[in-house]
């Protein structure tokens, strides 16, 4: 048993982090530097909603590394592929100004249409 040092989620994301699949020039604008990945489905929501829907108190790190690989497994598809690589600017100067530091998890389609919308008037304005 070891006591928790860090935020639960940060173990959570270790676990997933490997996976990644995080693109090399921003989904909207195309530049390869300062990119970053975002889950339309916030990973920490999703945690504390399947920890709360399964009735589990964390206590300990051992309890997060027991049950972490379940949950990255049911929620793979919005861990992995509810996601988009975008730059900095894009991401947080954008992105997170409208919908927020961490998104409801109701907003992620939204999010996914803003950022479709922000990709085609950026490819008609610099062609």
């Amino acid at each position: 048993m070891t006591d928790l040092i860090r935020d639960e989620i940060k173990y959570v994301r270790d676990g997933a982090k490997a996976a990644y699949a995080k693109a090399a020039h921003c989904y909207i604008c195309g530049t390869t530097e300062e990119l970053q990945f975002h889950h339309f489905y916030s990973v920490t929501q999703l945690w504390n909603k399947w920890k709360k829907e399964n009735s589990i108190d964390i206590t300990c790190v051992d309890d997060i590394m027991g049950i972490r690989d379940t949950f990255i497994e049911e929620h793979h598809d919005e861990i992995y592929n509810q996601t988009v690589t975008l730059c900095s600017s894009c991401h947080n100067n954008k992105l997170h100004r409208i919908y927020g530091k961490s998104p409801p998890l109701f907003t992620a389609m939204k999010q996914k249409r803003w950022t479709e919308k922000q990709k085609i008037k950026f490819e008609e304005k610099h062609g």
